[in-house]
């Protein structure tokens, strides 16, 4: 690792300059074999974001808010994996494990960044469903174009904010050590490594995490309890089960998004060891983002209808 001494009144002050990633250390011997199947994830996860993005910008049958929404977060979603997964790579195969310490305040900007935004995407997403299955008749007005506009540009705000704020505290830090202990510049491992109490970012870390996951599962949550609660007085029962069709995608990914950002981020910090934590971060960071095209593509009829129309194929 690389560092400057720089003297400074009290005595000397090491300015690091550059941090060396100690993530999957613990798995050398398997470094190729998860080389290899983080690459054919991060290939499938661009690829089903890309076709999904394209499906709904091309496809006029899909120029609804909610798929506007699913593109927005497809978009999100492929931007957060570029931040970290092709690193992740070439660290594994020992190409690249250092990074400069302008180089992780970056990726840790955009990682914070788009991951918010993708909470709050998902929140917005469930105010669509809301709205259609709750007030059907006043959706059109309700969710107009200016409205998930707006819906869009707050989410993207939310993240824009919060990232300032939290990598500005952490690299206001004085740092001490160089080897991150994780796979990319997540907050906390890039904390662990100042030479001072992080008390102090320790409790704005809670604190911002609870605003950015909390207050968007509990909004999420009181969606759904309207929302199951308008199904369960629909007379028939093919109106049921098409209502909560519409709904099923959504909260599948919901599901899997806040509970693995709950779990890493709201825990106890020493409540699991590194390895736990790792895995915890590969699948909101690998898993989760693939998670979506699969997802939206596999169990929503409009999009398998859509492609099928894009591919030539006659609707079955």
């Amino acid at each position: 690792f690389r560092f400057c001494e720089h003297s400074m009144e009290g005595g000397n002050h090491t300015l690091i300059i550059e941090f060396v990633f100690q993530g999957f250390s613990s798995f050398r011997e398997h470094q190729l074999t998860l080389f290899v199947v983080f690459l054919a994830l991060y290939i499938l996860t661009l690829a089903g974001n890309v076709v999904i993005v394209t499906i709904i910008r091309t496809d006029r049958h899909l120029h609804t808010p909610m798929y506007f929404f699913l593109s927005m977060l497809s978009s999100s979603e492929t931007v957060y994996t570029l931040v970290i997964l092709p690193r992740m790579l070439s660290s594994l195969v020992g190409m690249n494990q250092s990074i400069s310490r302008a180089g992780c305040a970056t990726q840790m900007f955009f990682f914070v960044t788009f991951g918010i935004t993708n909470c709050f995407l998902l929140t917005a997403m469930g105010y669509d469903r809301y709205v259609a299955i709750c007030n059907p008749l006043r959706y059109s007005v309700i969710m107009n174009k200016r409205e998930c506009v707006q819906l869009v540009g707050g989410a993207c705000s939310i993240g824009l904010i919060v990232a300032m704020t939290q990598v500005t505290s952490v690299f206001r830090l004085p740092f001490c050590a160089t080897k991150v202990a994780h796979f990319f510049c997540d907050i906390r491992p890039v904390m662990k490594l100042s030479c001072i109490d992080t008390s102090v970012n320790e409790i704005l870390t809670v604190i911002i995490s609870v605003l950015v996951l909390v207050v968007p599962m509990g909004l999420v949550f009181i969606s759904y309890v309207l929302i199951i609660s308008t199904i369960l007085r629909i007379p028939s029962a093919q109106g049921r089960k098409k209502a909560f069709a519409t709904c099923a995608s959504h909260l599948t990914v919901v599901i899997v998004h806040y509970g693995c950002a709950s779990i890493a981020y709201l825990k106890p910090k020493s409540e699991n060891t590194r390895d736990q934590d790792q895995l915890i971060s590969v699948t909101y960071t690998v898993i989760t983002p693939l998670l979506n095209p699969v997802v939206y593509s596999l169990r929503n009829k409009e999009v398998k209808d859509a492609l099928l129309r894009a591919t030539g194929r006659k609707l079955p």
